[in-house]
């Protein structure tokens, strides 16, 4: 649907929305009108019936109650008096014990009028839908007016009978009115909207009209010219279109400057590419050659099979794919027809047939790309990671080294000067001297035992049961601390290639740090999870969270926020997860907790 379309749509729902609200408005309205009209007829009715009545007593004082009351004169004027309003059904009056006394319906009398829910709270404590609940319901309602002495009991009642389904007959033809004007407004509105959008939308018919020509070849100049004179906003734009077509066309590109760029960038990047063209001719080729041992000038005008011998196993494939259309996305191909006569044993190769803007081929693309090239790159991210890791411990030892080589040189001046003035009790600084150049001694101890190279004993391990080993050592403590222990394993079948007492050291110091975070209780997680080639074991707590200003520091050898801790714990995670080309992580939030990810390979 396009735009012109989706706005006229848009438009025609809006005036059927406006037009269905006002009729709901006016019909809830009418409603409520005829509600309070009819409470009003019912109370008149029912102060007027009891005025009859005190003037009938009055009149035949002699007569006993029941009798006086019965007096055909009335049920008479009860019945006139009810036949001035559609929604009374009955006017009575009552015994105490509710047998009918005298009726508007002459019939019911010496019967027996079971009381009624009353009608004001109907009026007054509902709203439009509840009253309209109330015309469909077809139930009876009454208002009722107790007569007797000043100060003593009712002695009668009369009880007006009210049934508001009635009065649903003076709402249906406001109600079909209210439907005419909104089906007749709907219609002009959509009348009147497609009218304003033909006329609105004339400009951007224009300004595709000129993008279609700019994109056909054609010369714009013509439309140009058209929208010079116009001020609107999409005119202005279908002006500036036209110019900008105006301007690609006599544009002149450098395409040999154009070639000689790209080349380079692909040869920095390790690819070959290869552009064929519909008649499987060679229109460019750049990046390496290695591939093909040729020189991409000597290659320009031949053919697939010219560059890509059909003797050879990527020629074959090429050839398959470039017959049939087929797209080939980064497959390993071996580059030679033998993986030792080539420089290159093999190469990733990606096919994408090109097609024309009728839907036509229009020619081949080939890209030709190094895995060992990848894999070295990789390489070289590891030990840059690495090494950035070594840094961050070599910054926490020369903290810790810093600190006793202070003492030891404050005190050796201290030394000086004592038998600079001739005195040799020099005790109390040799002991700090020699206690100090022991705490530098388990400072160089711990960093050699860090950095020395681990012999790793891997094998395949099933993640979920490693996760499940941790849960069973992490519950013990977390139980005498009042902490619940959550495990969700989500990686069955997943195996990850491991040091399994080395990797279950480097968690443990994790979930040892979430217990301890946690004094007061809480939750600690241990999930497992896999996604792509990656497996992820995640340790969660509830604990305050590490502040902003330290997360920097948390991996560094000796740093610690605990009176009594080591700072060796969460460093030596570190290391261990690099040790398996693992990357490890957190996030934390203060006040709700911190959550460690351990990333690692999935075993092939």
């Amino acid at each position: 649907m396009n735009l012109k379309a989706r706005l006229t749509l848009s438009f025609v729902l809006l005036a059927v929305l406006l037009a269905g609200t006002i009729s709901c408005v006016d019909l809830a309205g009418e409603i409520n009108e005829q509600f309070a009209a009819t409470l009003e007829r019912a109370e008149n009715l029912r102060t007027l019936a009891s005025d009859l009545v005190g003037l009938s007593l009055n009149r035949q004082l002699s007569k006993p109650l029941g009798e006086a009351v019965r007096d055909r004169e009335v049920s008479t004027v009860l019945r006139d008096t009810m036949l001035a309003s559609h929604a009374i059904v009955e006017i009575a009056v009552l015994s105490p014990e509710n047998e009918i006394l005298a009726d508007s319906i002459p019939d019911e009398i010496g019967k027996f009028l079971l009381p009624y829910d009353d009608f004001r709270p109907v009026v007054t404590d509902n709203g439009w839908y509840g009253k309209w609940r109330v015309l469909r319901a077809k139930k009876y309602y009454q208002l009722q007016q107790p007569l007797g002495p000043r100060n003593g009991p009712p002695i009668l009642f009369v009880r007006v009978v009210v049934a508001p389904a009635l009065i649903k007959a003076s709402i249906l033809p406001r109600l079909e009115e209210n439907a005419s004007v909104a089906l007749f407004s709907v219609l002009g509105a959509a009348l009147v909207t497609m009218l304003v959008s033909a006329v609105a939308f004339r400009p951007l018919s224009r300004l595709r009209r000129q993008i279609e020509s700019m994109t056909s070849g054609e010369n714009p100049s013509e439309a140009a010219a058209d929208a010079k004179a116009a001020t609107d906003d999409l005119s202005v734009i279908s002006s500036r279109v036209a110019q900008l077509g105006l301007q690609l066309r006599g544009a002149q590109f450098d395409v040999s400057d154009l070639r000689g760029n790209l080349g380079r960038l692909l040869r920095d990047l390790e690819d070959a590419v290869f552009l064929f063209n519909r008649e499987g001719r060679l229109v460019f080729a750049s990046g390496t050659m290695k591939f093909i041992g040729l020189d991409a000038a000597a290659l320009t005008g031949k053919t697939i099979a010219g560059v890509f011998p059909p003797e050879t196993l990527l020629g074959q494939v090429i050839a398959q794919a470039a017959a049939a259309g087929l797209a080939i996305g980064r497959r390993r191909v071996a580059a030679g027809p033998g993986a030792a006569s080539s420089a290159i044993p093999s190469a990733l190769l990606s096919v994408d047939p090109l097609t024309a803007p009728g839907g036509g081929p229009s020619g081949v693309l080939i890209r030709l790309h190094d895995p060992e090239a990848q894999r070295k790159l990789g390489r070289q991210l590891q030990t840059a990671d690495r090494l950035a890791a070594l840094s961050r411990v070599s910054g926490g030892v020369a903290h810790e080294v810093k600190n006793p080589l202070n003492a030891i040189l404050l005190h050796v001046e201290v030394a000086r000067a004592k038998l600079a003035h001739g005195d040799t009790a020099l005790e109390p600084q040799m002991d700090i001297i020699s206690s100090e150049i022991l705490r530098l001694d388990r400072v160089v101890k711990t960093f050699l035992d860090f950095t020395r190279p681990v012999e790793l004993n891997l094998a395949n391990v099933p993640l979920d049961e490693f996760v499940r080993d941790l849960v069973d050592l992490a519950r013990p403590q977390a139980d005498a601390s009042r902490i619940r222990v959550v495990d969700e394993r989500k990686a069955e079948g997943v195996e990850v290639r491991i040091d399994r007492d080395l990797l279950k050291q480097a968690v443990l110091n994790i979930v040892v740090n979430a217990i301890e975070a946690m004094p007061a209780g809480g939750e600690l997680r241990l999930e497992s999870s896999a996604s792509g080639d990656t497996a992820e074991i995640r340790v969660s707590d509830t604990g305050p969270g590490i502040p902003p200003d330290l997360r920097d520091k948390i991996f560094r050898l000796y740093f610690t926020t605990k009176q009594k801790g080591s700072g060796i714990g969460l460093a030596m995670a570190f290391r261990i997860v690099q040790l398996h080309d693992g990357t490890i992580d957190f996030t934390s939030e203060p006040g709700k907790g911190t959550a460690f990810f351990i990333r690692l390979p999935i075993a092939a």
